[in-house]
């Protein structure tokens, strides 16, 4: 046992593991490094110890994470939806892997409900989903999917040296990119999963390299573009936030994972404290939100764009124009700020 993982939950894993032939693994729509790292490993795992599985996302995943991919034997859903359904309603057991909510999928949620699989749920992020899975192993406190994963690993294992590099590479990254290079969601625990991960061989630097350098050319003049032209700050509430249209993604020649880590820019700012990157797609606007104060991006994002996810790190979505991003996103920021002022206690956004 761990702090993490109990025996139980370990111990229920390895049954379903043990008794079962078509294992599908699953994970959220917009797929990001804790995404692709967890479910790549959890293949890899399943695979080291002689179990067949299959990997489907909703849809693709970033450019920069092809090399976790290199033989592309991860299926994504919206390139052949009827080959999904099929592996689907042929499953025995589906691994669901970083995310809370079984509507994260999109489309693909219908399918796993109609499917007589059984259903385990691997994840960190709060307020699981109890009534759609068999086994939820589900912790708040790790960094990451991916570090869930391999404590989960680790206790099955009981030695670190059982862990193949083929399964400790992926866990790396997906635990690397959710806390931004080590920059947030970390304890003490993190540092040892990375330490331990270094011991099996994993080449750190390479890593770093492949995730956090290895963009394109025009994926860094869209960040030179969006620094100088596109950036506002709103002093008098410590945010900033960055807007992507269509047209920039366009000239740009934006793909999946260009805007990784844009919206963490306006946080190198000295006392901006809360950080929004909106990017327009067709019928909707993606939002991602981060914050380095008390001010919980997770409420904020409930109440006000449609999503949720961790205090400190969320993501939502928006139906309005893009034009008129801004002055909702102030709107927004002047109702949660305007509670905090009364003196019954904190507003619902803290």
């Amino acid at each position: 046992m761990n702090g993490y993982i109990n025996a139980l939950e370990a111990e229920g894993f390895k049954a379903l593991i043990d008794s079962s032939r078509n294992i599908l693994i699953i994970s959220h729509t917009n797929p990001d490094g804790d995404a692709v790292g967890s479910v790549v490993a959890m293949r890899n795992y399943l695979q080291s110890k002689g179990v067949f599985s299959t990997i489907v996302l909703p849809n693709d995943y970033p450019d920069y994470l092809e090399f976790l991919d290199d033989r592309e034997k991860i299926l994504i859903y919206k390139k052949d939806p009827q080959k999904i359904i099929n592996l689907a309603d042929s499953s025995d057991l589906i691994i669901a892997l970083d995310f809370n909510q079984l509507q994260r999928v999109d489309e693909l949620e219908a399918h796993i409900l109609d499917s007589g699989a059984k259903r385990v749920l691997i994840d960190h992020h709060p307020s699981p989903d109890c009534d759609n899975f068999n086994l939820i192993i589900s912790n708040t406190d790790v960094s990451s999917t991916c570090e869930l994963l391999y404590w989960l690993i680790l206790t099955l294992e009981e030695e670190v040296s059982k862990i193949d590099t083929s399964v400790a590479t992926p866990l790396y990254v997906g635990m690397m990119t959710d806390t931004n290079n080590f920059s947030n969601s970390v304890n003490s625990a993190t540092f040892k999963m990375a330490s331990d991960i270094l011991s099996t061989g994993v080449d750190k630097e390479s890593l770093q390299h492949k995730v956090f350098g290895g963009f394109s050319q025009k994926r860094m003049r869209l960040m030179g573009h969006i620094l100088l032209n596109k950036m506002v700050i709103i002093e008098k509430f410590g945010a900033g936030y960055i807007t992507i249209s269509k047209e920039e993604q366009k000239l740009y020649d934006f793909s999946e994972g260009d805007a990784e880590g844009f919206v963490n820019l306006p946080l190198n700012i000295k006392e901006v404290n809360i950080s929004a990157l909106f990017t327009e797609r067709d019928g909707q606007i993606r939002v991602s939100l981060r914050s380095v104060d008390d001010f919980s991006v997770n409420k904020f994002s409930r109440l006000h764009f449609n999503g949720g996810g961790h205090e400190r790190a969320a993501g939502g979505k928006l139906f309005i124009n893009f034009d008129e991003v801004g002055s909702f996103f102030e709107r927004a920021l002047e109702q949660s700020f305007q509670k905090c002022k009364g003196a019954d206690g904190p507003a619902e956004e803290r």
